[in-house]
């Protein structure tokens, strides 16, 4: 044997490559043949999807290309693989299609993760109880300045109306919040109307939760007809039975601690849901409307954070003040008379109406706690803090 016979190369062993032989590429796949979905609900890697064309639910998981990207209710998908529905089977999500609105919010206000709830939404339910617990104007204002900033109309739903003294301005909340072009919907339980109470109807097989008024439930179906609107509140103010009673879906429902006032979650997770078809035949929602309105609840929420909104934003929320904002110095952080804030003079006059006092400290109180954080930030960066 020659000793070149050694480098003869067809007698060399190669070891194959753990990743594969395919070539890596960065076109990416356009799957064209995809079907679009929108998220129902998001349970530890799994998705729920409803098919848009035949409404057909499936259960999906990300592709790798998306695993760093959130997806939340709400969000249209393009879906490939088995889209049958059947037990057992996946489908695969692909692509997330372009969103028209995003509902946002942090955890507090030094917060600088966004967390998503909610995606291509047109209307936010912003749900408070008129009682037990009882209702927080702070949290109106904060979920009001979420809308604005995320272009959604916003609807205020105030619940147990029959708890209140006066069942027609629940807790004063309809005149605090009488300057604004709010749509507000009062409800409370059946059986003597607003003030049902005790002698309310009961829903069938239910012991605990007394039947909703049903005026103010068709009103709410009809403001809510041909939309995609999320719910959102408190714990214990109400949010499921009134899903129950929109979508005839059967949601857990609960009540409040009576130590702590505030009440107990029962929702985990972000359902999509469509709105349960009219049994009345000259009702214009019909079975095609109601598959195309679809309300998200969301669980219960502790706090909500505006860490993402700019300050400058904010004041667009109160519009019983933006116009008085006009005879403000420029740059005017609307903290007082003394730095050139015009509003106090305009809520003086009575322009802002007579809750403007407290809306106008309601403003500055968020613009303080923005502002808190923006500086504790900055302390953050520049290593002066622990």
């Amino acid at each position: 044997m020659s000793r070149w016979d050694s480098w003869d190369e067809s007698r060399a062993r190669v070891r194959p490559n753990k990743k594969g032989s395919r070539p890596r590429t960065k076109e990416k796949p356009e799957h064209a043949d995809a079907e679009l979905g929108r998220i129902v609900q998001v349970d530890r890697g799994r998705y729920t999807a409803a098919l848009v064309d035949s409404g057909q639910v499936v259960t999906a998981v990300r592709a790798k290309a998306l695993r760093r990207t959130p997806v939340v209710p709400g969000d249209v998908v393009a879906l490939v693989g088995d889209t049958s529905g059947e037990e057992g089977t996946l489908a695969r999500l692909v692509r997330i299609e372009e969103r028209s609105t995003l509902l946002r919010r942090s955890a507090d206000d030094s917060d600088d993760a966004e967390r998503v709830v909610v995606a291509n939404t047109d209307q936010l339910l912003i749900v408070v109880a008129a009682a037990d617990p009882a209702p927080r104007t702070g949290f109106i204002d904060r979920a009001l300045v979420a809308a604005y900033d995320a272009d959604i109309v916003p609807i205020l739903l105030i619940t147990k109306a029959d708890l209140a003294e006066d069942p027609e301005d629940p807790a004063g909340l309809v005149s605090h919040y009488a300057e604004l072009s709010l749509t507000t919907v009062i409800s409370g339980h059946a059986g003597t109307g607003v003030g049902g109470g005790a002698d309310a109807e009961r829903t069938p097989g239910s012991t605990r939760d007394p039947a909703l008024d049903p005026a103010a439930v068709a009103r709410l179906r009809s403001l809510l007809a041909g939309h995609v609107t999320a719910m959102i509140g408190h714990s214990g103010v109400g949010k499921s039975t009134m899903v129950n009673a929109l979508t005839g879906a059967d949601r857990a429902t609960g009540g409040v601690n009576a130590v702590t006032g505030r009440g107990r979650h029962t929702s985990s997770s972000a359902v999509a849901l469509t709105l349960e078809p009219s049994e009345d035949p000259t009702s214009p929602l019909g079975d095609q409307d109601a598959q195309e309105s679809w309300i998200v609840d969301t669980p219960g929420i502790r706090s909500f954070g505006l860490a993402h909104v700019d300050p400058d934003d904010v004041l667009a929320a109160f519009e019983d003040l933006v116009e008085g904002s006009v005879d403000c110095e420029p740059g005017c952080a609307h903290a007082s008379p003394e730095g050139g804030c015009a509003l106090d003079a305009w809520v003086q006059a009575g322009h802002a109406g007579a809750h403007g006092p407290a809306r106008l400290a309601s403003l500055r109180g968020l613009l303080a706690s923005l502002a808190g954080s923006a500086e504790e930030q900055e302390e953050k960066r520049l290593g002066l803090s622990p």
